[in-house]
């Protein structure tokens, strides 16, 4: 089997508190929410009335679409998706290409969990009006799963694998995986890989009628979303994309692309539903397993990760997940790594949460910082039992870490794990 080296070259972001990389890093390093109250989602009587939804004016579009792409648009997640996509190529130093020929070995990886939801809605009004003849040319793209890769795909003039994948929360960091694994075994050189996820409350609605979204912070959201928490009742639902230009060790020395980090390896893996796994819950042996073998895979040893950026959703599961780690790394209280939560700043961005969570991870090992959870003040406390309180830093601190592993645990009982390195 081949055995390359792979990098990071590119970053792009589309989040509740940062619509370019600069005000995403920013955001992070200085504990800003981008959680807000969502006066559409009173109006529709939701209980949780708060989200984490990307702001940009409209116009901000003419950047990325031409004015035939933006004739009918009404697809979040593609909004989302396009722009971290399009910002991500451009970091990575690439151009567009305007060539006939495709560029043979570049390819996307674009996850999503449901794409074009309020122009699906749209379109089922039309269709049960008797006005199918009115839907536009545009629907079936903005409404297949696979129309955010297959839109960039087409944008940027890529003629490697175009596809994309769909694995609820562990989406994004799959989807990374998936490229990473491609370009190591010989069979790309550049992917641009990534998630994204509508907003909205049809998107959000199914997550409050199960009720387990926070429903007690409508008039205070910064406060909402408490990952580790001992008073954490429900993560927040939020929105976005994040984007990754994976890229051969090679490619990107001929290139003299600035290279953001390494990726040493990782592994994804399933829990079948069984052993106290469900829909909703995970089966902790697949958990353990998912992160040992990602060690496995990445030739380190549990002792060299220096930080860890967990999927902690803010649900009872924190605990365990805590848990987790601490079996399958053999370490806790000061032995344990630093450990943080984006969703503590954005809510849980679903599908493009991975991805998201992603490029906050690559930021802190390029820029040497650990960014702090917010709303983690009461520390539950079999997570305090478990791990010293200096390792789960409030606010962000000064560290250089060398090695950081990010995990995402999904709906259906689905685990992915990525270990990445300083380059």
């Amino acid at each position: 089997m081949k055995n390359r080296r792979v990098v990071i070259t590119g970053l792009g972001v589309v989040s509740p508190n940062g619509t370019n990389i600069s005000d995403f890093r920013n955001a992070i390093q200085k504990g800003s929410s981008g959680i807000r109250y969502i006066e559409e989602l009173n109006n529709l009587n939701f209980s949780c009335q708060i989200a984490g939804k990307p702001i940009y004016e409209s116009s901000y579009l003419n950047n990325y679409f031409n004015k035939l792409q933006l004739r009918g648009l009404n697809a979040s997640g593609m909004e989302y998706g396009v722009i971290a996509g399009i910002d991500a190529w451009k970091d990575a130093g690439l151009e567009i290409n305007k060539n006939e020929t495709p560029l043979w070995d570049a390819g996307i990886i674009f996850g999503t969990g449901i794409l074009g939801v309020d122009k699906f809605r749209e379109a089922i009004y039309k269709v049960d009006e008797g006005q199918v003849r009115r839907l536009g040319s545009t629907t079936v793209i903005q409404t297949m799963a696979s129309g955010i890769s297959a839109f960039l795909g087409g944008i940027l003039g890529c003629g490697n694998i175009v596809t994309t994948n769909s694995s609820a929360c562990s989406t994004g960091t799959e989807a990374v995986l998936l490229a990473y694994e491609r370009i190591k075994n010989e069979q790309a050189e550049i992917i641009l890989a990534g998630s994204t996820s509508d907003s909205g409350p049809y998107v959000w609605g199914g997550f409050d009628a199960m009720r387990i979204l926070p429903y007690k912070y409508n008039n205070d959201p910064v406060s909402a979303s408490r990952p580790m928490s001992a008073s954490a009742s429900g993560f927040v639902p939020g929105s976005g994309a994040g984007a990754l230009v994976i890229e051969s060790l090679s490619s990107a020395q001929k290139r003299g692309a600035t290279i953001y980090a390494e990726i040493l390896g990782g592994h994804i893996n399933s829990g079948g539903q069984r052993n106290e796994g469900s829909m909703t819950a995970p089966n902790s042996e697949a958990v353990q397993r998912c992160i040992i073998k990602a060690i496995q895979d990445a030739k380190i040893q549990p002792n060299d990760i220096d930080a860890i950026n967990g999927h902690l959703t803010a649900t009872s599961k924190d605990s365990l997940e805590i848990k987790n780690w601490c079996t399958a790394l053999n370490r806790k209280k000061k032995d344990f790594p630093y450990i943080n939560s984006l969703k503590s700043l954005t809510g849980h961005c679903l599908a493009a949460s991975g991805s998201i969570e992603s490029v906050a991870t690559v930021l802190q090992i390029k820029e040497g910082f650990i960014f702090g959870n917010i709303n983690s003040e009461d520390l539950h406390p079999d997570i305090v039992a478990m791990v010293d309180r200096e390792k789960i830093p409030e606010k962000t601190i000064d560290f250089s870490p060398n090695i950081i592993a990010k995990a995402s645990f999904g709906f259906g009982d689905v685990n992915a794990c990525i270990i990445f390195k300083k380059y």
